[in-house]
């Protein structure tokens, strides 16, 4: 699979949800539902639990198509289409804060 990078620099071609967006792979989704609502819980995270329905996906850049309710509500996402930004490396103000605090979870 071709890579898909998100404008924080994340691979979404990585991640569970937009693999199983991608080939329909409703296994995939289960599974990843219950491994995300286990790892949201031990975080400290009361959400209700996650379904397989909610793990859709076709990456952070789409506008069109579904896309898993962390990434639609993320900050840097926002702010990179507010500011017209392909990624966040092409922003003035990079790296920010926003930015640094998440890159501290991945990288």
């Amino acid at each position: 699979m071709e890579k898909y990078i998100a404008k924080c620099g994340l691979d979404c071609s990585s991640c569970a949800a937009f693999i199983a967006t991608k080939n329909n792979d409703n296994e995939l989704r289960e599974k990843t539902a219950k491994e995300w609502t286990e790892r949201y819980r031990a975080k400290g995270r009361n959400r209700p639990p996650l379904e397989p329905e909610d793990i859709n996906c076709l990456g952070c850049l789409s506008q069109t198509g579904p896309v898993y309710l962390n990434c639609l509500e993320c900050e840097i996402r926002k702010c990179g289409f507010e500011k017209r930004i392909e990624s966040c490396k092409a922003c003035k103000d990079y790296k920010c804060e926003k930015l640094a605090e998440l890159q501290s979870h991945f990288f």
